[in-house]
């Protein structure tokens, strides 16, 4: 479930709850928070709720609100107190229990998230995300029988929501049944096969059967949706191994390494590979790198050393070996190895010494034989021969032969760690870029630094009325505690500034910018508002308050979204519609006046094409975002959202054209979207 869809089931059911009882400042601090946690400043918002809770502690949603905050922040142990509080008031929200779950679930506590699951299923017994999480919950706790009966459950709730056929696959492989399993991962294929993860899983299934061949199909597939997921990679690199194509393999491992550099696993991997063909010092780089990050790693120590070992490096060989037999004293074939590089580097007695410790133990052996005790196997293991692969967790050093696969919890099926209402979302959004703003804050993007431009921002900057510089990005972020102090007492200094001077537009302007970053939407319009009727040609006032007034849409559209779901209709009733129109004009007649002050301010088109598209009004947004290509060829995300438009409109072949020249420009996820939009081969 998208991050913010799950904030607005858990914030916007509770708004009549606080209306009720509070007075019109709690009220608006409230309604400030829940803005600032809707658009995930949870600093920011955290500080609105410790408002409402110091002014009147008896109330219960705030606790929850402050709550929300916490679980996004990660701080679950916070997260579950204040839930707790919020239960304590009020004991019949089913939103508290589903968020404590959530924050119990990252502390490893399940039987007390399964205490919450069940609680709330009471009230909402159709809730999907509730029987989801109670379903893995479960399994944690290794009640399968339990786990099987709510899958079913959910199956009846929700005939068509693909991981309950993956959980329950995950359930029939607890039970040993991979018959069963194998058919509850085809029947979510045949629901979604556009989804990585369900090839990824059947690949794992497939792998573990020794059906190398269809596996390594399977991640053909998965790596087809999803080119960034390095496990599928190593997966594929593993079923290519067991079919002897070594080049193929090799090959996986290179891209795996590619993407992520510190991957033990496929620099242990490769170097096996490379010391298989031969390519000895290759082979070394690799085990270097792994010893690096492991010191301790006494299976690649050793690899070091018999390669070491060939390539004539005899003193860092028998070094290595030293290593490995400090630790692990009894390991015979240690000895061997060191005392014929002992013997090559010219040092008898410590060859000797070797010698007689590996022929004590061959005697050892024999009269174990004689004893009739199983030596042959103990030779089998100490050889490293039979299964080819080993555990990661596996550190018997005599098996430093096998390739290494993940440890069984590690290669559990991804929606295994995915609970409704992380944060994370598994795969890319199909959805536009956002709008443009004009604010002081921005992320970096690792493979585009470049700084947006316009002449008007510069004069801002230059006249040196704004509290910091200016920029245009549509990569806005959070702030920390120190910058919310910071523009809490900037708007007091402005304050002062704009009594003396209340027709100066750049004060109202510098004071807006201060409302918006702590999230005080309205009070942001009030002062665009009052700018632009000091200065009607002040063309930033315009531009921001179109920004200011799409957010205030976008979070009312989503209440009223949220609020339909719950009374079980889908339309929009008449009221809302027109309430919308009138909303989407203002925010078009103040984008209309930036274009006809600054037809060069390519942002601008770009930002109306957004609302076009929220509009579904495709085609004008198809013509903006030409303008904005116009203005600035190099405009990534004019192309990006250029792109998905030409999609909506059922013009796939153009619409990839477009997302490959955003890919070119730095926006890398359009390559995953134009993978999904591109058939899967069958």
């Amino acid at each position: 479930m998208p991050r913010r869809r799950l904030l607005l089931i858990l914030l916007l059911t509770l708004s009549s709850l606080v209306g009720a009882v509070a007075q019109i400042n709690t009220d608006r601090v409230m309604m400030i928070g829940r803005n600032a946690l809707y658009f995930e400043d949870y600093v920011l918002s955290i500080r609105y709720f410790n408002q409402v809770i110091n002014a009147k502690p008896y109330l219960h949603a705030p606790y929850f609100f402050r709550g929300l905050a916490k679980l996004n922040l990660e701080d679950y142990q916070g997260a579950e107190q204040d839930c707790s509080e919020a239960i304590g008031r009020n004991p019949f929200v089913v939103d508290y229990y589903q968020a404590r779950g959530l924050a119990r679930i990252h502390q490893g506590k399940y039987t007390e998230a399964i205490s919450d699951y069940e609680q709330a299923l009471v009230h909402a017994p159709e809730n999907v995300g509730l029987w989801h999480n109670l379903i893995l919950c479960r399994m944690r706790e290794k009640d399968y029988e339990g786990a099987r009966a709510s899958v079913e459950h959910l199956m009846k709730v929700s005939s068509r929501y693909v991981p309950a056929y993956l959980m329950s696959s995950d359930v029939w492989m607890k039970q040993k049944d991979t018959l069963k399993a194998e058919a509850d991962i085809n029947r979510a294929l045949e629901l979604d096969k556009y989804n990585a993860d369900t090839w990824s899983v059947r690949a794992m299934l497939r792998l573990q059967q020794e059906r190398y061949k269809e596996a390594e199909e399977d991640l053909g597939q998965a790596i087809h949706l999803a080119t960034l997921n390095v496990g599928n990679y190593i997966n594929r690199a593993l079923a290519r191994y067991h079919q002897n194509n070594l080049r193929g393999a090799m090959s996986d491992y290179d891209r795996a390494v590619e993407m992520e550099p510190g991957n033990l696993i496929a620099l242990y991997n490769r170097g096996l590979l490379r010391a298989q063909v031969g390519d000895d010092n290759r082979a070394i780089e690799d085990f270097d790198r792994v010893i690096d990050m492991e010191p301790e790693n006494m299976m690649a120590i050793f690899n070091r050393a018999i390669l070491r070992d060939q390539t004539g490096d005899l003193r860092g060989a028998i070094s290595d070996y030293t290593t490995v037999l400090d630790e692990y004293p009894d390991f015979i074939a240690g000895y061997q190895q060191r005392a014929a590089a002992r013997r090559k580097a010219g040092d008898r007695r410590g060859a000797q010494q070797d010698e007689d410790r590996v022929m004590k133990a061959e005697i050892d052996r024999r009269n174990a034989l004689f004893a009739n005790k199983d030596a042959e196997t103990g030779k089998e293991e100490e050889d490293g021969e039979g299964e080819k692969t080993r555990k990661k967790s596996n550190r018997n050093v005599k098996n430093y032969r096998k390739l290494v696969v993940a440890d069984s919890e590690e290669l559990q099926q991804k929606y295994k760690n995915e609970y409704r209402g992380r944060v994370q979302n598994r795969n890319v959004k199909v959805e536009l870029e956002p709008m443009f703003a004009l604010t002081y804050y921005h992320k970096d993007n690792e493979v585009d630094q470049s700084v947006n431009y316009h002449k008007m921002v510069d004069e801002l900057n230059n006249a040196r009325v704004l509290g910091k510089r200016l920029y245009i990005t549509n990569r806005e972020t959070a702030l920390n505690q120190e910058q919310i102090n910071e523009h809490f007492t900037s708007v007091d200094n402005y304050s002062a500034s704009i009594a003396n001077a209340p027709q100066r537009a750049d004060l109202r302007f510098a004071r807006a910018l201060d409302f918006y970053l702590v999230q005080d939407l309205a009070s942001a319009v009030d002062d665009l508002t009052q700018a632009i009727l000091a200065d009607e040609e002040f063309m930033p006032a315009y531009f921001n308050r179109a920004l200011v007034r799409c957010k205030q849409l976008e979070y009312q559209r989503a209440e009223e979204a949220t609020e339909r779901e719950e009374r079980h209709t889908q339309t929009p009733s008449l009221q809302e519609k027109r309430g919308h129109i009138h909303d989407y004009e203002l925010v078009r007649a103040d984008l209309d006046k930036v274009i006809r002050l600054a037809p060069d301010f390519e942002y601008a088109y770009y930002n109306r094409a957004v609302l076009f598209c929220q509009q579904s009004d495709y085609h004008a947004a198809i013509v903006d975002l030409n303008k904005a290509i116009e203005v600035n060829p190099s405009f990534g995300e004019a192309y990006f959202n250029r792109g998905l438009t030409h999609i909506f409109l059922g013009q796939v072949k153009e619409g990839l054209a477009d997302l490959s020249k955003a890919g070119e420009l730095g926006l890398f996820k359009a390559y995953n979207i134009i993978k999904r939009y591109t058939e899967v081969e069958e």
